[in-house]
């Protein structure tokens, strides 16, 4: 429960003020020992904290994931093992494992998708990030299409696709080898271009540094550019573009 709601519940009659004290402890953050989560992120950032899976143990990820999942409307953790999942399954049944994005999510309180987010790649070679980033705007409220291997060494198949890309308030571009996708979509479209290279392509690509340098180097306007592979960081960025899209002004202090 966020700050909004737990006062809305003392409102009500629904909690008691000794009980909303000692909820109020928790915040902003809980000290885990081995992690402090920040219950504050969601009041500040409109997003909960996500969970970066590498480096963490399946008992430590496992707690982490059960903690916010008593406090959060949705729970993702990101590059999470199928071993790790099944740590967070056992503590939380109802966790979802996405195998092509290597995301465990969980979606306690649905909401109706709004805006739009368009997530292209210039190669199939390319989805495992593309899906990271998708579902990352999914989960944060965002209604996203899907436009794969779309990539400019065919462009007929990028025109094609062009008119529906174009309704979107945000495209998130994803593109390993040279990286140039990002760059051709934001000549063409009106809304801003988040720009995710990867690591996908051969020696010359430096495992992701070729695209990342083309992206930066974009003489299109309106493109933002990631890190290498980070699906989720376009995916996010998206999903603040598209929601506040949405809002008003004066909706927005």
């Amino acid at each position: 429960m966020d700050v909004k709601a737990l006062l809305e519940a003392v409102r009500n009659g629904d909690v008691g003020i000794e009980e909303a004290q000692e909820r109020l402890k928790e915040l902003p953050f809980e000290d885990m020992g081995f992690a402090r989560l920040d219950h504050h992120r969601q009041l500040r950032k409109g997003f909960a904290e996500v969970v970066f899976g590498p480096g963490k143990t399946c008992e430590q990820l496992s707690a982490i994931f059960a903690r916010l999942a008593e406090k959060s409307r949705a729970v993702l953790a990101t590059r999470c093992t199928k071993e790790q999942y099944e740590a967070v399954q056992k503590k939380t049944p109802g966790a979802c494992y996405h195998e092509d994005a290597r995301a465990i999510t969980l979606l306690n309180e649905p909401v109706a998708p709004m805006g739009l987010v368009a997530v292209c790649t210039g190669g199939t070679a390319d989805i495992p990030v593309a899906e990271e980033a998708a579902l990352t705007a999914e989960l944060f409220g965002a209604r996203v299409e899907r436009y794969y291997d779309v990539g400019i060494a065919g462009l007929h198949r990028l025109l094609t696709v062009l008119p529906q890309v174009r309704r979107a308030n945000a495209v998130v571009a994803v593109a390993g080898m040279e990286g140039a996708l990002p760059s051709v979509l934001a000549g063409l479209l009106e809304a801003p271009v988040v720009a995710v290279p990867t690591s996908v392509g051969y020696g010359a690509g430096l495992h992701g540094i070729a695209p990342l340098l083309t992206m930066l180097n974009s003489c299109a306007e309106g493109v933002g550019v990631v890190n290498i592979d980070n699906g989720f960081g376009g995916g996010y960025l998206a999903a603040q573009i598209n929601r506040l899209a949405g809002r008003k002004p004066e909706e927005r202090a």
